[in-house]
Protein backbone atom coordinates (compact mmCIF):
# COMPACT_ATOMS: atom_id res chain seq x y z
CA UNK A 1 0.00 0.00 0.00
CA UNK A 2 1.30 3.41 -0.73
CA UNK A 3 1.25 6.07 1.54
CA UNK A 4 -1.74 7.74 -0.37
CA UNK A 5 -3.94 4.59 -0.08
CA UNK A 6 -3.54 4.32 3.72
CA UNK A 7 -4.31 7.72 4.59
CA UNK A 8 -7.21 7.71 2.50
CA UNK A 9 -8.21 4.45 3.83
CA UNK A 10 -7.77 5.37 7.69
CA UNK A 11 -9.55 8.61 6.98
CA UNK A 12 -12.76 6.83 5.98
CA UNK A 13 -12.35 4.37 8.89
CA UNK A 14 -12.28 7.09 11.25
CA UNK A 15 -14.80 9.22 9.46
CA UNK A 16 -17.42 7.28 8.27
CA UNK A 17 -17.57 4.51 11.58
CA UNK A 18 -19.69 7.01 13.55
CA UNK A 19 -21.55 8.79 11.23
CA UNK A 20 -24.71 7.51 9.51
CA UNK A 21 -23.13 5.93 6.34
CA UNK A 22 -21.75 3.06 6.23
CA UNK A 23 -17.71 2.46 7.34
CA UNK A 24 -17.89 -0.44 5.41
CA UNK A 25 -19.33 0.14 2.29
CA UNK A 26 -16.64 2.92 1.51
CA UNK A 27 -13.94 0.62 2.25
CA UNK A 28 -14.98 -1.95 0.44
CA UNK A 29 -15.92 0.19 -2.76
CA UNK A 30 -12.71 3.09 -2.94
CA UNK A 31 -10.62 0.40 -3.31
CA UNK A 32 -13.21 -1.11 -6.23
CA UNK A 33 -13.11 2.15 -7.93
CA UNK A 34 -10.01 3.09 -7.78
CA UNK A 35 -8.16 -0.51 -9.02
CA UNK A 36 -6.80 -0.81 -5.58
CA UNK A 37 -5.61 -3.85 -3.97
CA UNK A 38 -7.47 -5.39 -1.10
CA UNK A 39 -5.93 -3.65 1.98
CA UNK A 40 -5.71 -6.91 3.87
CA UNK A 41 -7.39 -7.73 7.62
CA UNK A 42 -4.16 -6.78 9.03
CA UNK A 43 -5.00 -3.43 8.35
CA UNK A 44 -8.85 -3.78 8.79
CA UNK A 45 -7.82 -4.58 12.47
CA UNK A 46 -5.54 -1.78 13.11
CA UNK A 47 -7.84 0.64 12.12
CA UNK A 48 -10.57 -0.21 13.70
CA UNK A 49 -8.31 -0.55 16.48
CA UNK A 50 -8.18 3.61 15.91
CA UNK A 51 -11.59 4.31 15.89
CA UNK A 52 -11.81 2.14 19.20
CA UNK A 53 -9.52 4.13 20.90
CA UNK A 54 -11.24 7.31 19.70
CA UNK A 55 -14.76 6.44 21.02
CA UNK A 56 -13.31 5.52 24.35
CA UNK A 57 -11.14 8.20 25.22
CA UNK A 58 -13.79 10.41 23.64
CA UNK A 59 -15.92 8.91 26.38
CA UNK A 60 -13.65 8.07 29.05
CA UNK A 61 -15.36 9.88 31.65
CA UNK A 62 -19.23 8.29 30.91
CA UNK A 63 -17.64 5.54 30.72
CA UNK A 64 -16.00 5.83 34.56
CA UNK A 65 -18.94 6.89 36.10
CA UNK A 66 -20.91 3.50 33.71
CA UNK A 67 -18.65 1.39 35.46
CA UNK A 68 -18.34 2.66 38.75
CA UNK A 69 -21.93 2.82 39.46
CA UNK A 70 -22.74 -0.66 37.59
CA UNK A 71 -20.24 -2.10 40.08
CA UNK A 72 -21.94 -0.05 42.59
CA UNK A 73 -25.36 -1.68 41.51
CA UNK A 74 -24.22 -5.16 41.36
CA UNK A 75 -23.25 -4.46 45.36
CA UNK A 76 -26.63 -3.34 46.34
CA UNK A 77 -28.86 -5.05 44.30
CA UNK A 78 -30.60 -2.12 42.47
CA UNK A 79 -30.35 0.78 39.71
CA UNK A 80 -27.57 2.89 40.54
CA UNK A 81 -26.86 6.30 38.12
CA UNK A 82 -26.20 4.67 35.04
CA UNK A 83 -25.47 1.53 35.59
CA UNK A 84 -28.74 1.00 33.45
CA UNK A 85 -26.54 1.93 30.39
CA UNK A 86 -24.25 -0.85 31.16
CA UNK A 87 -26.85 -3.28 30.88
CA UNK A 88 -27.99 -1.58 28.10
CA UNK A 89 -24.85 -1.68 25.65
CA UNK A 90 -24.15 -5.40 26.68
CA UNK A 91 -27.81 -6.77 25.95
CA UNK A 92 -27.52 -4.62 23.08
CA UNK A 93 -25.11 -6.37 21.71
CA UNK A 94 -25.84 -9.96 21.82
CA UNK A 95 -27.90 -9.73 18.77
CA UNK A 96 -25.49 -8.85 16.81
CA UNK A 97 -22.79 -10.91 18.18
CA UNK A 98 -24.90 -14.06 17.25
CA UNK A 99 -25.90 -12.39 13.62
CA UNK A 100 -21.87 -11.90 13.13
CA UNK A 101 -21.22 -15.59 14.20
CA UNK A 102 -23.84 -17.75 12.10
CA UNK A 103 -24.22 -15.38 9.14
CA UNK A 104 -20.20 -14.34 8.94
CA UNK A 105 -19.59 -16.23 5.57
CA UNK A 106 -22.36 -14.88 3.70
CA UNK A 107 -22.07 -11.36 4.82
CA UNK A 108 -18.02 -11.23 3.78
CA UNK A 109 -18.53 -13.14 0.37
CA UNK A 110 -22.14 -12.75 -0.73
CA UNK A 111 -23.39 -9.28 0.78
CA UNK A 112 -20.36 -7.46 -0.03
CA UNK A 113 -21.51 -6.62 -3.83
CA UNK A 114 -21.50 -2.47 -5.06
CA UNK A 115 -25.27 -3.40 -5.99
CA UNK A 116 -26.19 -4.54 -2.27
CA UNK A 117 -24.32 -1.85 -1.35
CA UNK A 118 -26.28 0.45 -2.92
CA UNK A 119 -29.42 -0.53 -2.09
CA UNK A 120 -29.11 -0.48 1.46
CA UNK A 121 -27.61 3.15 1.27
CA UNK A 122 -30.62 4.25 -0.11
CA UNK A 123 -33.17 2.15 1.72
CA UNK A 124 -31.71 2.70 5.32
CA UNK A 125 -31.18 6.42 3.89
CA UNK A 126 -34.36 7.00 3.45
CA UNK A 127 -35.39 5.07 6.63
CA UNK A 128 -32.87 7.61 8.57
CA UNK A 129 -35.03 10.48 7.11
CA UNK A 130 -38.40 9.52 8.32
CA UNK A 131 -37.12 8.69 11.86
CA UNK A 132 -35.44 11.94 11.78
CA UNK A 133 -38.75 13.62 10.55
CA UNK A 134 -41.41 11.50 12.83
CA UNK A 135 -39.48 11.35 15.49
CA UNK A 136 -40.67 12.41 19.16
CA UNK A 137 -36.99 13.39 20.17
CA UNK A 138 -38.16 13.46 23.60
CA UNK A 139 -35.76 11.42 25.77
CA UNK A 140 -32.14 11.12 26.53
CA UNK A 141 -29.84 7.96 26.43
CA UNK A 142 -29.99 7.39 30.31
CA UNK A 143 -34.08 6.83 29.98
CA UNK A 144 -33.35 3.95 28.10
CA UNK A 145 -35.07 0.64 28.48
CA UNK A 146 -35.92 -2.49 27.52
CA UNK A 147 -38.21 -2.19 24.91
CA UNK A 148 -35.37 0.30 23.31
CA UNK A 149 -32.56 -2.26 23.78
CA UNK A 150 -34.39 -4.60 22.19
CA UNK A 151 -35.06 -2.68 18.72
CA UNK A 152 -31.73 -1.13 19.04
CA UNK A 153 -30.14 -4.12 19.10
CA UNK A 154 -32.40 -6.15 16.48
CA UNK A 155 -31.28 -2.89 14.00
CA UNK A 156 -27.34 -3.14 14.96
CA UNK A 157 -27.50 -6.53 13.52
CA UNK A 158 -29.11 -5.68 10.68
CA UNK A 159 -26.42 -3.63 9.97
CA UNK A 160 -23.98 -6.51 9.43
CA UNK A 161 -25.04 -6.06 5.72
CA UNK A 162 -22.68 -3.90 3.65
CA UNK A 163 -24.36 0.00 3.33
CA UNK A 164 -26.65 -0.35 6.07
CA UNK A 165 -24.31 1.82 8.29
CA UNK A 166 -24.61 0.47 12.12
CA UNK A 167 -24.30 3.63 13.71
CA UNK A 168 -27.17 5.17 10.52
CA UNK A 169 -29.28 1.96 11.75
CA UNK A 170 -28.81 2.59 15.41
CA UNK A 171 -29.35 6.27 15.55
CA UNK A 172 -32.53 5.40 12.78
CA UNK A 173 -33.98 2.80 15.83
CA UNK A 174 -33.36 5.32 18.87
CA UNK A 175 -35.18 8.05 16.99
CA UNK A 176 -37.74 5.77 16.19
CA UNK A 177 -38.20 5.13 20.24
CA UNK A 178 -38.27 8.54 20.67
CA UNK A 179 -34.74 9.31 22.03
CA UNK A 180 -33.54 12.79 21.10
CA UNK A 181 -31.05 13.10 18.25
CA UNK A 182 -28.22 13.05 20.81
CA UNK A 183 -29.47 10.44 22.68
CA UNK A 184 -29.49 8.38 20.22
CA UNK A 185 -25.90 8.85 18.75
CA UNK A 186 -24.12 9.09 21.94
CA UNK A 187 -25.95 5.32 23.06
CA UNK A 188 -24.91 4.57 19.46
CA UNK A 189 -21.11 5.68 19.81
CA UNK A 190 -21.29 3.43 23.21
CA UNK A 191 -22.85 0.56 21.41
CA UNK A 192 -19.89 0.56 19.16
CA UNK A 193 -17.29 -0.05 21.58
CA UNK A 194 -18.08 -3.83 22.26
CA UNK A 195 -18.98 -4.30 18.59
CA UNK A 196 -15.78 -2.95 17.38
CA UNK A 197 -13.98 -5.15 20.01
CA UNK A 198 -15.77 -8.04 18.43
CA UNK A 199 -15.02 -7.61 14.81
CA UNK A 200 -11.25 -6.47 15.75
CA UNK A 201 -11.59 -9.65 17.45
CA UNK A 202 -12.64 -12.16 14.78
CA UNK A 203 -10.43 -10.52 12.32
CA UNK A 204 -7.47 -10.80 14.66
CA UNK A 205 -8.51 -14.45 14.82
CA UNK A 206 -8.51 -14.81 11.12
CA UNK A 207 -5.33 -13.05 10.46
CA UNK A 208 -3.68 -15.37 12.92
CA UNK A 209 -4.69 -18.33 11.32
CA UNK A 210 -3.24 -16.93 7.95
CA UNK A 211 -0.13 -16.24 6.77
CA UNK A 212 -0.02 -13.44 5.29
CA UNK A 213 3.25 -10.96 5.63
CA UNK A 214 2.08 -7.86 7.91
CA UNK A 215 3.62 -3.88 6.95
CA UNK A 216 4.31 -2.52 10.45
CA UNK A 217 4.40 1.06 9.10
CA UNK A 218 0.97 1.26 7.17
CA UNK A 219 -0.74 -0.52 10.54
CA UNK A 220 0.82 2.54 13.12
CA UNK A 221 -0.05 5.07 10.55
CA UNK A 222 -3.66 3.74 9.74
CA UNK A 223 -4.01 3.41 13.20
CA UNK A 224 -3.52 6.87 14.44
CA UNK A 225 -4.82 8.59 11.36
CA UNK A 226 -8.17 6.75 12.14
CA UNK A 227 -7.89 7.44 15.73
CA UNK A 228 -7.46 10.83 15.19
CA UNK A 229 -10.15 11.32 12.30
CA UNK A 230 -12.71 9.41 14.20
CA UNK A 231 -12.56 11.45 17.71
CA UNK A 232 -12.64 14.83 15.52
CA UNK A 233 -15.88 13.29 13.64
CA UNK A 234 -17.77 12.72 16.86
CA UNK A 235 -16.88 15.75 18.16
CA UNK A 236 -17.93 17.77 15.92
CA UNK A 237 -21.02 15.65 15.02
CA UNK A 238 -22.96 15.97 18.58
CA UNK A 239 -21.57 19.32 18.74
CA UNK A 240 -23.69 19.79 15.22
CA UNK A 241 -26.66 17.31 14.83
CA UNK A 242 -29.18 18.76 16.73
CA UNK A 243 -28.83 22.04 14.59
CA UNK A 244 -28.10 20.21 10.99
CA UNK A 245 -30.32 17.16 11.71
CA UNK A 246 -30.04 13.92 9.49
CA UNK A 247 -30.68 15.54 6.34
CA UNK A 248 -27.33 15.79 4.72
CA UNK A 249 -26.59 12.25 5.36
CA UNK A 250 -30.07 11.10 3.90
CA UNK A 251 -28.60 13.08 0.94
CA UNK A 252 -25.28 11.79 0.70
CA UNK A 253 -26.84 8.19 0.69
CA UNK A 254 -28.77 8.98 -2.33
CA UNK A 255 -26.30 10.71 -4.19
CA UNK A 256 -24.16 7.51 -3.29
CA UNK A 257 -26.68 4.65 -3.84
CA UNK A 258 -27.74 6.48 -7.14
CA UNK A 259 -24.25 6.88 -8.58
CA UNK A 260 -23.15 3.14 -7.67
CA UNK A 261 -26.34 1.79 -9.73
CA UNK A 262 -25.21 3.97 -12.66
CA UNK A 263 -21.81 2.39 -12.58
CA UNK A 264 -22.04 -0.87 -11.97
CA UNK A 265 -25.70 -1.82 -13.01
Amino acid sequence: MTLIQIIVLALLQGLTEFLPISSSAHLILTPKLNGWDDQGLAFDVAVHLGTLTAVVWYFRCEIITMTRDWIQSLAQRQKVGDSNLVWAVGFGTIPVGLAGLLFKDVIETSLRSPLVIAATTILFGLLLWWADAMGKRLRSEHSIGWKDIVVIGIAQAIALIPGTSRSGITMTAGLIMGLTRAGAARFSFLLSIPVIILAGGLKTLDLIQGEATVDWNALIIGSVVSAMSAYLCIHFFLKLLERMGMLPFVIYRMALGIFLLFIFL
